[in-house]
């Protein structure tokens, strides 16, 4: 007989927002990881602007007799969500479910997934690999007060035109932080770069993602890629985390998608 304990539920907890582009590709998302692990129950919760909010998921999943959750946080940072609301609205959770378990996830970033999405969106955008050498990236994230956030962003973006060959790339952000995006493009161009891109670091359309694609049209970027959406490393990446979180035995057998 087969004791193997049940993978736990996946719970996918996103920001949320008033832009209906974003649920759309939070939902996409997730439809390409339950296509990379069968089996796996997916479900979405917000912390703010859509339904369902995370609390009540967990009250569903509880009453119909879930007893294991992972809570994999949709952030690419460790900021102030993935700090601070994110805990305090599943220990509030846990407080009121005693038997629910749930286990909460790392955030997505950094991860070399992470920069193989955003070539892959340059690459959709029309650069081919021989242009890297002439190159130069912008790194376009939205933003946070967070220092250890910003320090995150700025090593990502070291690394990436250290293992990439990209003439340059370089930060910026859509909030709470500098330069903006069309400062950083104009830097570049200032420097000579003969062509600029740029690559939101971001998950799903919004108000600043929006934000970001401005500011590449007014400094007259050459490439604006899209945002990261559903993109197949994400889904991969969505995967390893939730298997490095949930107890070992209780991941099934399909833990090699995922690699």
């Amino acid at each position: 007989m087969d004791v193997r304990p049940s993978r736990p539920t996946l719970l996918v907890v996103a920001h949320g927002s008033r832009d209906l582009r974003h649920a759309a590709a939070v939902s996409a998302l997730c439809a390409r990881v339950r296509s990379l692990r069968p089996g796996l129950r997916v479900e979405v919760g917000y912390l703010d602007f859509n339904a369902p909010r995370v609390p009540r998921v967990l009250e569903r999943l509880a009453a119909e007799g879930t007893r294991e959750v992972v809570a994999l946080p949709l952030l690419l940072t460790r900021a102030f969500h993935a700090k601070s609301d994110i805990p305090a609205v599943l220990r509030e959770a846990a407080a009121r479910l005693p038997l629910l378990t749930v286990r909460q996830a790392e955030v997505l970033g950094p991860s070399p997934l992470l920069t193989a999405a955003l070539e892959r969106r340059l690459s959709e955008a029309g650069l081919r690999p021989g242009d890297r050498r002439s190159t130069g990236v912008v790194l376009a994230s939205a933003g946070s007060s967070d220092p250890e956030a910003i320090a995150v962003i700025a090593e990502i973006a070291r690394e990436w035109r250290r293992t990439a060959g990209w003439c340059a790339v370089r930060p910026a952000f859509a909030s709470a932080s500098l330069p903006r995006t069309a400062d950083a493009v104009r830097a570049l161009r200032a420097e000579g770069v003969a062509r600029v891109a740029v690559a939101p670091y971001v998950i799903a359309p919004g108000f600043l993602p929006d934000r970001i694609a401005a500011g590449a049209r007014e400094a007259r970027a050459d490439v604006l890629a899209p945002v990261l959406g559903p993109a197949p490393e994400l889904a991969r990446l969505l995967l390893r985390r939730y298997d490095a979180a949930a107890p070992a035995g209780a991941r099934g057998d399909l833990t090699a998608l995922s690699a």
